[in-house]
């Protein structure tokens, strides 16, 4: 089975899972969602992450992070989407809840956070808001 958006689908487990309270989400694995993953550890989102081999299909296994038994994430959206793209520059990059939440941009030097790209003066494809 193919997926058309499988960072999308990446975010609705994550939110599915946080929702019923799961300690744990498995899903299927790609560089791309491993830089995502590896963000969201940096920023305090999720505890760890780790890549599984099983049956010649690697799977990305999230452990979850919660605070007083709610959820870390509270807010996790997909900005641009496969029907519509969404670029801005580095001046344009959005400040995500007056700066306590992030971005997680897509540019030429990788996978980043709003503020990472901010510094480093280079805009791209806004993936995702979390916080």
């Amino acid at each position: 089975m193919s997926l058309s958006d499988p960072i999308g689908d990446m975010i609705a487990r994550i939110k599915n899972a946080q929702s019923r309270s799961h300690k744990k989400v498995e899903l299927p694995s790609s560089n791309f969602k491993v830089k995502i993953a590896e963000i969201l550890k940096n920023e305090g989102f999720v505890k760890n992450f780790k890549v599984n081999s099983e049956n010649n299909k690697n799977l990305l296994s999230l452990e979850l992070k919660y605070h007083s038994g709610n959820p870390v994430i509270n807010t996790f959206e997909r900005v641009s989407k496969p029907g519509r793209r969404i670029f801005s520059s580095a001046d344009g990059l959005p400040k995500i809840n007056n700066g306590l939440g992030i971005a997680i941009v897509s540019t030429p030097k990788g996978v980043m956070t709003d503020l990472d790209a901010r510094k480093q003066r280079v805009g791209g494809e806004i993936i995702c808001k979390v916080f």
